[in-house]
């Protein structure tokens, strides 16, 4: 089974749309033992590495039963990994396999304050899926879904809002169908891309650098979605403890160099409205994937579409998180 989860995990993590950098993970039970991606591990590398940490599944069992979410997984034998934030999600479903990933097709619904009314208009009554309001990841997520599973115990799947989406099966074939059905049911079209002029990324903004992937640059080039880095930029979790809690946004490429001329300390990504999107070369390859994954959701909504974004109250509660700061100290 192993080795059929380790494929499955690298298959996966090659389409950005399903797996950005260390977000997501994947779970299996054998007995009374919990095999969980580990904090901050790649799925991508799951043939390459030694992802997985065997965690004490009676433990968390027994103490989620009593209501209490505060356990902490018993990581068995020696090893240096954490097991992941979302190990009580993964023990509280009763299926065999537990994949959690940030679907971005399935994203652009879970971030829409419509929620869940277009899953719902999708994917048709709550029959084998059920949908969870947005709470911290970690011991309160776990709690919430408790509850709901509790209350329809046959779901298969949990649509979290503001979060990503859990698959639960018997095997890796049946999780799979599952994953390729509903993300196939949930896509929608992608809006028509604002022409980038060459002139607009040659812009004198050093030591930055226009970032690679082009389609980023849509983020500053058109209107309605700079607009929208000021109103809906913290959209999930993985979004603000990679990319921060505010976009910084200027209209020119002067006004960003009069405004920093003088600081010691620049911030490492930055929107120039009409010029494109900057970033510092120490820009990690775990934030692109984030910023990514962001643009992805962006481009997928309607122009009236109003965006649930977290509140001030959510995003210090994950900034000043031990489990994400640790998280953060993994990226690359």
């Amino acid at each position: 089974m192993r080795t059929a989860i380790e494929r499955f995990c690298a298959r996966i993590a090659r389409d950005p749309l399903l797996v950005q950098g260390a977000g997501g993970n994947v779970s299996w039970k054998d007995g009374d033992t919990l095999w969980v991606k580990a904090s901050g591990a790649w799925l991508a590398e799951a043939t390459q590495k030694d992802i997985f940490v065997a965690v004490d599944l009676r433990q968390l069992r027994t103490t989620t039963a009593r209501g209490d979410f505060s356990v902490v997984p018993l990581p068995i034998g020696s090893t240096t990994l954490r097991p992941s934030i979302e190990t009580l999600l993964h023990s509280l479903m009763p299926h065999r396999i537990v994949v959690h990933l940030h679907a971005v097709e399935v994203l652009v619904h879970l971030v829409r304050a419509s929620f869940p009314a277009s899953i719902l208009e999708r994917l048709g009554p709550r029959t084998n899926w059920i949908e969870v309001p947005y709470r911290k990841p970690g011991r309160d997520l776990a709690d919430a879904v408790f509850e709901a599973v509790k209350g329809y115990p046959a779901a298969d799947i949990v649509m979290m809002q503001n979060h990503g989406i859990v698959i639960g099966g018997h095997d890796v074939t049946e999780v799979e169908e599952r994953l390729i059905q509903t993300v196939e049911k949930l896509r929608v079209g992608c809006r028509r891309p604002v022409e980038i002029a060459r002139r607009m990324l040659q812009a004198m903004v050093a030591p930055y650098e226009p970032v690679a992937d082009r389609d980023l640059h849509q983020l500053a080039l058109d209107p309605v979605l700079f607009d929208r880095l000021e109103r809906d930029w913290v959209l999930y979790p993985d979004h603000v403890v990679f990319l921060g809690a505010h976009a910084i946004r200027y209209n020119s490429a002067n006004e960003f160099l009069a405004a920093n001329q003088n600081e010691s300390v620049r911030p490492d990504l930055v929107f120039l409205k009409d010029t494109g999107v900057f970033a510092c070369p120490a820009f990690s390859e775990a934030k692109l994937a984030q910023l990514r994954c962001y643009y992805d959701v962006l481009v997928r909504q309607d122009d009236v579409e109003r965006l649930n974004a977290l509140s001030d109250a959510q995003i210090d509660e994950l900034l000043n998180w031990d489990a994400e700061k640790y998280r953060m100290s993994l990226a690359r």
